[in-house]
């Protein structure tokens, strides 16, 4: 078990393993690639571009994109690049270790046509909300001066996490957290949740292999986007108001993505 983390919460860890069911470690096991995948395509990746960016309000389906990137059929610029900027940011992390600087190079990848290239793996100087569709803001960031400090204690906790021994029960939870902690702070400017939830599969694949790339939870979070929004807002309304006691519902939408 890993000691002295300092921004990822652990007091619900043993609440959450209670709640697991005893079949995940076997699901997880048992997760294979798709006969759609070739030596340049990869079909679960493509799931995982498509789903995490229609959570964001991408219009794109699943069947075109794989059209478009496996077979090459011509589809509008606009309808394409930003999912493939995302798979282009999945396939990076799949090579590479999780880290500080592949992170920032996973997030100049996924926001190439998000964000001017100056905001492009570096932290936001602005103030930053989250805000519902009728003009509501439903949360308030860490404050730009926050961010740098936040930032530096998410990494130090992710390279203890990354570094130490744990169960399977705990790497879900650790890796939920992750993305929490990681959606809460809102570093960039704009592709916080697209990496926030590829930051999450990165670091299970860290810890317990390849298979991770096939576990389908950005499609479970989108068919259950109401409800992970949900979730997230829990904690409440600012940064410096958060409440991690509230948290235990998003962590547990992990795994359900196994069942």
């Amino acid at each position: 078990m890993p000691v002295d983390l300092t921004i990822i919460p652990d007091a619900l860890l043993e609440r959450y393993l209670h709640e697991l069911s005893p079949d995940l470690e076997s699901l997880f096991n048992q997760l294979q690639d798709a006969e759609l995948s070739t030596a340049n395509f990869s079909f679960y990746t493509s799931v995982s571009s498509v789903f995490s960016s229609k959570i964001e309000g991408e219009t794109i389906e699943l069947d075109s994109f794989v059209k478009h990137r496996r077979d090459g059929i011509p589809f509008q610029a606009d309808y394409t690049r930003k999912i493939d900027d995302l798979y282009d940011a999945y396939t990076f992390a799949q090579n590479n270790r999780l880290n500080s600087e592949n992170i920032a190079a996973a997030h100049r990848l996924l926001s190439k046509h998000i964000l001017n290239k100056s905001a492009q793996g570096n932290f936001r100087k602005h103030n930053m909300y989250v805000s519902t569709p009728d003009g509501r803001i439903e949360y308030v960031a860490a404050l730009p001066g926050q961010v740098p400090d936040a930032m530096d204690k998410f990494y130090r906790d992710l390279d203890l996490l990354t570094g130490a021994e744990l169960s399977f029960g705990e790497v879900l939870y650790y890796a939920a957290m992750i993305h929490l902690v990681f959606v809460k702070i809102h570093p960039w400017n704009d592709g916080n949740g697209r990496s926030a939830r590829l930051i999450e599969k990165w670091f299970i694949a860290e810890k317990i292999g390849e298979k991770a790339w096939y576990l389908p939870s950005e499609k479970h979070y989108y068919n259950q986007h109401n409800l992970y929004y949900i979730n997230i807002r829990k904690l409440g309304l600012e940064y410096i108001e958060l409440d991690y006691s509230q948290a235990l519902p998003f962590l547990l939408m992990l795994p359900d993505s196994l069942l």
